[in-house]
């Protein structure tokens, strides 16, 4: 089955956006998911940009806030952040008829509770919920991003993902698994692609050591056959980052933007021949 491919921007760090959609225009990609930094964005603009290179928006993702934390002014601003976020797709979809999708997670870094796991997990499904039933009343589709344990503490894996959405009787919000992710939490990602199913909204890509396609353990033969066997027709975003430490910055030593390129070329051929 033939899927739309992106890029997450944020991999790019903090290159220009028209560097950027032209990198990915040359690569042979559909569209981007886009890093939310509202204040570096308008809507408007930032889609006719796009559309320049021949992109479109496909998702977008957040920058980093806390929904979960035990302090409720910081969930205020979390939850009015993702209202943004989905103004801001609703713009787009108003602009060029093509619907983004906003995704959703917990603050990247933050590993254990500041309170409690359930006191926490308890002002997600709240903050889920609010942001969740904002979205539906505009017709947003959102996704939950669900992200290993060096990344968040609460919900790192598909099946807590599922609960999560049930416990918040989310209406507009689904599920994004990612590869990388997955080869550190699921021991069968088919299994857990198959589990999930229709709840599956968006799906992210890289191999096991965050690198391209085909360059690490990752079997992305079966996790393709599994996408199929769910009926997933919705966009693949690779989101693989050059070499080097650090997980929570994508800049690193030397010309990381040519390895980049690099690593999303591979990527995109692989997945454009399947």
């Amino acid at each position: 089955m033939k899927r739309k491919l992106g890029v997450c921007t944020w991999t790019y760090g903090p290159r220009a956006l028209s560097e950027v959609a032209a990198s990915l225009a040359r690569l042979g990609f559909d569209g981007v998911e886009l890093h939310g930094d509202l204040g570096s964005f308008d809507a408007v603009e930032t889609a006719r940009l796009l559309a320049d290179h021949g992109l479109s928006i496909l998702s977008l993702t957040p920058a980093d806030c806390d929904p979960a934390h035990p302090d409720a002014g910081t969930r205020k601003a979390a939850i009015g952040y993702y209202r943004e976020l989905i103004d801001f797709a609703a713009a787009v979809r108003q602009e060029t008829g093509s619907q983004p999708i906003v995704s959703f997670h917990g603050q990247v870094t933050r590993i254990k509770p500041v309170k409690s796991q359930e006191a926490e997990y308890g002002y997600l499904v709240e903050s889920v919920r609010a942001v969740d039933a904002y979205a539906a009343s505009t017709g947003v589709p959102m996704v939950y991003e669900v992200l290993n344990r060096y990344e968040s503490h609460l919900i790192n894996t598909g099946r807590q993902a599922l609960k999560l959405l049930q416990d918040a009787d989310a209406r507009a919000m689904r599920i994004l698994l990612d590869t990388y992710h997955m080869n550190i939490e699921e021991q069968d990602l088919p299994a857990t692609i198959r589990a999930v199913g229709n709840a599956l909204g968006l799906f992210h890509v890289a191999d096991s050591n965050r690198e391209a396609v085909g360059r690490g353990h990752t079997d992305f033969d079966a996790v393709l056959k599994a996408l199929d066997d769910i009926g997933y027709s919705g966009s693949i975003i690779v989101e693989c980052t050059a070499s080097g430490p650090n997980p929570f910055t994508p800049v690193k030593d030397g010309d990381y933007v040519a390895e980049l390129e690099m690593f999303l070329g591979e990527s995109r051929t692989w997945l454009a021949a399947r």
